[in-house]
């Protein structure tokens, strides 16, 4: 039969890989018409490495599949999933979890191995608490403390290129613009942070709501994708833009990449005494 689905696997180990490998293949192989692609993460033991593989499924998300038993490294990992709505599995939770009901033990994962720490590690895990605690308009009213504000539509790639910057140790904030709704006073009042705005082209935005609506099952037939409401809100969110003087990046033939360095590059300047 022909291949007709392609499922990205992310594999996070804390030593070879060799058991999370094994345990993907062969359940790989019993999936029919499916083709893998695969990343391999070796040797994850410590929190500052976190950061570089969220900002990495913040660009290709995918099956995360993990053997970290270390409790604070395995949190971050997890809780960074879960913010990037990519679904992340403990590889040998469900032996684990029936091992204990059977022999009433309690699980007690371990501790972290206690890597030397640097002043980049903090500051990498520090971004990465800070985007993971202000995605998606949460403590919007409390946005003075980051580096960067990153305001857009939904489905703008916000969160992703939050996650992205914090991987490089810059403390993102996103704020969701709503059709409707004043944006959050929190934002309009925020001095220090630099503010950016992403904005993408409606046609393509629609298709990116319709493959979300997909994947959640429901109906596609709403204001979320119907092309004349989220042009609207296309050109609202640009005038807002527009308004209050922030700059403008187009996301729709850019890679997260991409739309995070000219975001960097911005916040250099910005540091940059002139003259």
């Amino acid at each position: 039969m022909a291949v007709s689905k392609t499922l990205s696997l992310h594999l996070v180990s804390h030593a070879s890989g060799e058991l999370v490998e094994l345990l993907a293949r062969n359940a790989v192989v019993q999936l029919e018409g499916v083709q893998v692609e695969r990343r391999l993460w070796k040797m994850v033991r410590h929190l500052g490495q976190i950061p570089e593989i969220l900002g990495e499924l913040a660009q290709a998300p995918g099956y995360v599949l993990h053997s970290i038993s270390h409790t604070d490294v395995r949190q971050a990992l997890e809780e960074g999933c879960g913010r990037l709505l990519v679904p992340c599995q403990f590889a040998l939770e469900p032996l684990i979890e029936r091992l204990a009901e059977y022999s009433s033990a309690p699980v007690r994962f371990h501790a972290s191995s206690g890597d030397a720490f640097d002043e980049d590690y903090y500051r990498r895990i520090e971004a990465m608490k800070y985007t993971i605690a202000h995605d998606d308009g949460v403590a919007s009213d409390d946005l003075d403390s980051a580096d960067v504000i990153i305001v857009g539509v939904s489905r703008a790639t916000k969160t992703p290129t939050c996650m992205y910057l914090a991987s490089r140790g810059i403390k993102a904030a996103n704020v969701p613009l709503v059709p409707f709704s004043q944006p959050p006073m929190g934002l309009l009042k925020a001095k220090g942070p630099l503010i950016v705005g992403l904005t993408v082209d409606p046609t393509r935005l629609a298709r990116v709501r319709s493959a979300r609506l997909r994947e959640w099952n429901e109906n596609e037939e709403s204001e979320y994708t119907d092309f004349s409401a989220l042009r609207k809100e296309v050109l609202e969110a640009r005038r807002l833009f527009v308004t209050r003087a922030w700059p403008v990046i187009d996301v729709t033939h850019r890679s997260i990449e991409q739309v995070s360095a000219m975001i960097i590059e911005m916040l250099r300047k910005r540091a940059t005494p002139s003259g």
